[in-house]
C-alpha cells in the first residue's frame, strides 16, 4: 500500500442479507483496493435502506457491490434512495464504481435496460475482450486485449444509458465493462473485487443457487482460473480518480 493512499476514505454500499457473503465481500474489496479496513465505511442498504447524501459526501470514492437475492430489475425499498445518491455523485463528478449488481444498478438508474438472460448466464472464470474504446481508456490501457475475470450473474445490461460506452465484452455478454464518458464512473459485470480464491469461497456459500448438482459443482470449481489483470482494476481506479486530489 502506498503512503498516498493512507488518507483515502471509501464507502462500500452492500446489498446483502447473508452474513457470510457480506463479510466475504468486505474482505475482497479491502484486498483489491489495497487499503486498511478502517478506511472503509460499510453500508448495507438491506438493513439501512434510506441511504443519505451525508453517508457518502466525505468519501473519496463510492463502490457499489453485488447482491445475493436482489435483482436490479425489481424495485426494492432502498432503490430510490440509492438512485438519488448515485445521480448526485455523478452530477458532482465524484468517483463511483459498480461491481456486478452495482454495475447493473447504475445502468438501469441512468436510463439503460437490464434483462434476465439465464441462457447466457456466466458463473466461473471467463475471458473478456476490450473494445477499441476500452483499449484507449485510462483505466484499461495497460491491460492486454483479452483477460480472465470472475463472474456470477443471470441478469445483464442489454442497453446502455445515453452517454455510456462499452469498454469490454465476453462471448456471451456485452457490456462487461462500461463507463460514463468524461466521468470517473465505471461498472463491471464481473466481480472486480474477486480473485479466483474469493470466487471459490462465494460459490461455496451459494452452492444450491449456482450448481446444486455436486458433480457439476466440482467441475465448475476445477475450471476456475486466476484473473491477475482484472484483480488490478480497482487499485488502478483509485490511483487515477480517488487520489487525484
Amino acid at each position: 500500500m502506498t503512503t498516498s493512499r493512507d488518507h483515502l476514505r471509501l464507502v462500500l454500499v452492500q446489498i446483502r442479507d447473508h452474513r457470510e457473503s457480506l463479510m466475504q465481500e468486505r474482505s475482497a474489496f479491502i484486498e483489491r483496493c489495497l487499503v486498511n479496513v478502517d478506511q472503509f465505511d460499510f453500508i448495507n442498504i438491506v438493513e439501512h435502506p434510506q441511504l443519505r447524501w451525508q453517508d457518502v459526501e466525505s468519501a473519496h470514492a463510492v463502490l457499489i457491490g453485488g447482491a445475493g437475492g436482489y435483482s436490479v430489475i425489481g424495485d426494492h425499498p432502498f432503490s430510490p434512495y440509492l438512485r438519488d445518491v448515485v445521480s448526485r455523485l455523478i452530477d458532482e463528478d465524484r468517483p463511483v464504481f459498480g461491481s456486478c449488481w452495482g454495475h447493473q444498478f447504475m445502468a438501469r438508474a441512468m436510463g439503460g435496460e437490464v434483462i434476465v438472460d439465464r441462457e447466457n448466464s456466466e458463473v466461473g472464470s471467463f475471458e473478456i475482450s476490450l473494445t477499441e474504446k476500452g483499449s484507449n481508456d485510462p483505466l484499461l490501457e495497460t491491460l492486454p486485449p483479452s483477460f480472465f475475470v470472475q463472474l456470477g450473474h443471470n441478469d445483464r445490461v442489454s442497453r446502455l444509458p445515453e452517454g455510456w460506452v462499452e469498454l469490454a465484452a465476453s462471448e456471451k455478454c456485452p457490456n462487461q465493462i462500461i463507463r460514463l464518458e468524461g466521468k470517473p464512473v465505471y461498472g463491471t459485470q464481473f466481480h472486480s473485487e474477486m480473485n479466483e480464491d474469493r470466487l471459490r469461497e462465494r460459490l461455496q456459500v451459494y452452492l444450491q443457487e449456482y450448481v446444486p448438482d455436486p458433480e457439476g459443482f466440482e467441475e465448475l470449481m476445477a475450471r476456475l482460473r486466476p484473473s491477475p489483470q482484472a484483480d488490478c482494476i480497482l487499485d488502478r481506479f483509485l490511483a487515477l480518480y480517488a487520489e487525484r486530489d
